[in-house]
């Protein structure tokens, strides 16, 4: 029984760990690496392993850095199917293929505005009819039921509380060497308690082996209710200004988070009412269609709440459709709130808003979620001087302002908590944070745990 860390090994993107039992290989998660555009090509591009090789894919959410390379895992010879819950199928239906979308769009632009001096790579990954030929090996499970991956390994979901369909894998091994039952949790992006729209985590009580993220294995957010009124001062400081508000955001959660929370804020005279909001993202706006479809997947207030106050019809709201109606946003005079993706700024139409928005003074750049290592977004985190968007030069001039408290991911104190309700550990392996957050989260453990902690190494194989 043994486990080696793909991507996500002392860095966040890039989620692929490979698990060996029985004879069997099995891929927990399988998402795209974020980063410089080349090293990230490379990487994405080559597998540690032979694709071919591969039973089964365990997936544990949509987010694109633990999903988004599924189609070239496919497109290499991957035969197998991929597990993951029903609402997490839905969504990388549409995520995939605009995954895919995107990559073509930006070879595209490049090769068109910048034929000499193109950024490498000027060719996608892959296509959106790969992504439609990977999508068919998807078989959506519901969270809470038990099935076989494949013989001796059952798999059970859990609710994770990070985005719409994130589940908690809990996988149960009838190891054949030793004859043991063993079990393997792997908590993919745990998110945390009160969020808007989603449930709280669910708590495995007891475990063998764990496979935690440490995004923010040494950082504490503000708690998640105190991120709305922090935004409306935000929004009231830039609206005095003349200036737009700027929010790259994930398409998934975060974008609907962040509605949900601006129509609070408009239903309890917070901002004013007549405040233009656009929604400029296209997979956003079909995975807000995709929210409506899953209200089973809500937590009780917010069910409630939905009833009376359903933050995705408001009539502030405009979603953004097509290319043109993007590009008139350029020309929209006065105080609005631009949200967009992609949410680390390394894609999509959020890289033009910047290009466009950042040199203005009188604008606000809103971070609401992590930003990788070497990503657009982390740039703009660590308020550099200038940043370069598409091959130039902007001097940023704009206000940025960083609002922890939305964050889907829990933090240090969230995590250890976690780790502590979870009976009879063994091992604890560390994987999807930096160096900086996985150090003294592994310190903390071993402090109140007997369980032996491993920081995984990218390539390296442990035997559990």
């Amino acid at each position: 029984m043994q486990l080696t860390s793909h991507g996500a090994a002392q860095e966040v993107t890039g989620s692929q760990h490979l698990l060996q039992i029985n004879g069997k290989k099995i891929l927990l998660d399988c998402g795209l690496f974020q980063g410089r555009r080349k090293e990230a090509f490379d990487k994405n591009a080559m597998f540690g392993f032979d694709p071919e090789q591969i039973d089964a894919v365990v997936l544990s959410h949509a987010h694109i850095d633990h999903s988004g390379n599924i189609p070239t895992l496919v497109k290499k010879g991957f035969t197998g199917v991929v597990y993951c819950t029903e609402a997490t199928q839905s969504l990388c239906n549409v995520m995939l293929l605009d995954s895919a979308y995107i990559q073509e769009s930006d070879a595209e632009y490049m090769k068109r505005k910048h034929p000499d001096t193109a950024l490498y790579p000027i060719e996608p990954l892959y296509t959106q009819e790969d992504a439609k030929l990977a999508l068919k090996q998807f078989k959506g499970m519901s969270y809470d039921k038990t099935f076989e991956v494949c013989k001796g390994v059952q798999v059970t979901y859990r609710e994770a509380g990070h985005v719409l369909g994130a589940a908690i894998t809990v996988l149960d091994i009838h190891d054949e060497e030793d004859g043991k039952q063993k079990r393997l949790v792997f908590t993919g992006d745990l998110g945390r308690y009160r969020l808007p729209i989603i449930k709280d985590p669910y708590v495995v009580d007891k475990a063998d082996y764990l496979l935690c993220e440490s995004t923010y294995g040494n950082r504490t957010h503000g708690s998640a209710e105190e991120g709305i009124p922090a935004l409306a001062r935000v929004i009231k400081r830039t609206i005095k200004r003349g200036g737009k508000l700027i929010i790259p955001a994930f398409a998934l959660e975060r974008s609907q988070e962040l509605l949900y929370s601006l129509h609070l804020l408009i239903h309890e005279g917070k901002i004013p009412n007549n405040l233009p909001i656009f929604l400029d993202s296209p997979l956003a706006n079909a995975i807000t269609d995709i929210f409506r479809k899953h209200v089973e997947l809500y937590d009780k207030e917010i069910k409630a709440n939905f009833k009376k106050h359903n933050p995705f019809t408001m009539r502030q709201l405009k979603q953004i459709a097509n290319v043109e109606e993007s590009k008139n946003l350029n020309h929209f005079i006065g105080p609005c709130i631009i949200i967009s993706a992609s949410g680390m700024c390394e894609a999509g139409r959020i890289r033009h808003h910047l290009k466009n928005n950042i040199e203005d003074p009188k604008n606000t750049i809103v971070i609401v979620g992590y930003m990788a290592e070497n990503t657009l977004g982390r740039k703009l985190v660590e308020k550099v001087p200038a940043i370069k968007i598409f091959d130039k030069i902007y001097n940023i001039k704009s206000e940025i302002v960083i609002l922890e408290a939305f964050s889907a991911h829990a933090d240090m104190n969230d995590l250890d908590n976690y780790v502590k309700q979870i009976k009879g550990l063994k091992k604890v392996m560390l994987v999807h944070g930096e160096e900086d957050q996985q150090k003294p989260f592994k310190k903390r453990i071993e402090a109140f745990s007997n369980a032996e902690v491993k920081i995984m190494i990218p390539q390296v194989t442990i035997d559990l």
